[in-house]
């Protein structure tokens, strides 16, 4: 991994990798250990594993093998040889990273963790799962709703467990259930060396030694490649609803969203979107309706029949006092997937209007809840500014949101425009104590601080 594995290096000078020789050497090694179809060098695997078009960033530099192990003991022997041959490890757990998560900028061995997709123990007294990487959330989901529990962490649909303990991933329905590191019991790792190690048993509490399960989660494959993973499950509420409300500024919208939350309503989510993002929705017809191009808020409620009642009549009368219009809702499970549509359509329908040349820059800032509405009225309004087709979307209920922005990514002068635009953007968020996990434009080369030997899932 980009820093964890073993490499001849002194203070401030360059690591230093496998040679090409070295290389070779350790795939056919891999390939005697684990069977010929467990290691790949096609051109098409290694460009799959170290671009997306809908990174913000792709580095040039592709790794130069792909594995594919089945088991924990596998994923060691990996390591074991990458260790002794100093090669960087990637590790691979779907690819749907925005922030160029599981790129390859010194080359290396991308563990790709696809065979590994199984949910190995459910604990319905426990109410806990044990799960492999590969496991997707919404099949975990789909899985396990007989036994009454679900897993609350949702962010893309399509993705899967380890990068979302590699990223902390929070999700639409962080406000009410927290993020990754909220949900994850215990991890199994394999480190750079191949040693194996569990990072804590299995009650919900404990105050016994280090937090090694926090230090894992979040660290983006830098620390260790994490192989199993027990996670948190929750009592399938009694009654859901959703609820769509607009308004006639992005900043009425975000001033909603925070006095919903500070009035101490327990809604399960609630999600901000721009007249823009609405457009880009009605314009690839990835939904089932046709959306008011308005600033729009979406709220998911959940509990008892009688409270999502309550708590839905008291989130319309908090929006029509900030001037909100229309205000829908429903009960019914289909409605509400039509209702939702919208925000988990949100990017997919952005990357299905881009035009041979252009780029989607996507960036992801958070501050104090009571600064929200600030920082994102103001870069709504730059973002207008800019000419381009750029969108503003988020969580707002935990302080979060994006802005996603198309550009020509050819053009030196529309880059640097769009770059500017980011910057300033971060610079906001941290000046309000915030913080940000946005891609800039100019890859980390070596040197930087970014030089250590993994990647992230």
């Amino acid at each position: 991994m980009k820093g964890a594995v073993p490499v001849s290096q002194q203070a401030g000078s360059q690591p230093v990798f496998a040679t090409r020789s070295e290389l070779s050497k350790a795939v056919d090694q891999l390939r005697d250990q684990l069977g010929e179809d467990a290691i790949s060098t096609e051109d098409e695997d290694l460009r799959r594993h170290g671009y997306s078009e809908w990174s913000s960033i792709n580095i040039d530099t592709l790794p130069v093998a792909v594995a594919y192990p089945k088991s924990t003991e596998e994923v060691s022997q990996i390591a074991k040889v990458c260790s002794q041959h100093r090669i960087p490890l990637i590790p691979y757990s779907g690819g749907t990273s925005l922030e160029a998560n599981f790129s390859a900028p010194f080359g290396g061995v991308s563990v790709d963790f696809c065979f590994m997709d199984k949910v190995l123990q459910l604990r319905e007294d426990d109410m806990d799962v044990t799960v492999q990487p590969a496991v997707g959330w919404m099949p975990l989901n789909d899985q396990i709703k007989d036994s009454g529990l679900f897993f609350p962490v949702d962010p893309g649909p399509s993705a899967m467990i380890g990068g979302m303990v590699g990223t902390s991933c929070p999700g639409t329905n962080a406000v009410r259930y927290g993020t990754m590191k909220e949900n994850v019991v215990n991890l199994t790792v394999v480190l750079a060396d191949g040693t194996v190690i569990k990072t804590r048993r299995r009650p919900r509490k404990s105050a016994a030694g280090y937090n090694l399960t926090g230090l894992f989660i979040g660290s983006e494959g830098t620390l260790g490649l994490v192989t199993e993973i027990t996670l948190k499950l929750y009592v399938i509420p009694q009654e859901t609803s959703v609820a769509v409300a607009t308004f006639p500024s992005i900043r009425s919208a975000a001033a909603t969203a925070m006095s919903v939350i500070r009035s101490g309503i327990p809604i399960a989510a609630v999600e901000i979107m721009d007249d823009v993002q609405i457009g880009i929705v009605n314009k690839a017809g990835g939904t089932k309706r046709r959306w008011q191009e308005v600033p729009t808020l979406f709220f998911k409620f959940s509990g008892s029949p009688s409270a999502v009642k309550e708590h839905i009549q008291q989130v319309k009368a908090l929006s029509k006092r900030q001037g909100g219009g229309d205000f829908d809702f429903t009960s019914d499970a289909e409605e509400q997937k039509a209702l939702w549509s919208a925000r988990k359509e949100a990017l997919w329908s952005m990357l299905a209007l881009k035009r041979e040349g252009d780029d989607v820059w996507s960036t992801d800032v958070a501050v104090p809840l009571s600064r929200l509405a600030d920082i994102i009225e103001v870069s709504k309004k730059e973002l207008d500014e800019l000419g381009l087709f750029a969108s503003a979307l988020g969580h707002v209920g935990d302080g979060n949101f994006h802005e996603s922005i198309m550009y020509n990514s050819r053009d030196p002068k529309e880059r640097q425009m769009v770059e500017d635009c980011v910057h300033r953007m971060v610079d906001r968020a941290l000046e309000m104590e915030g913080t940000c996990t946005v891609s800039f434009s100019t890859p980390q080369r070596p040197g930087t601080s970014n030089d250590l030997h993994s990647s992230r899932h």
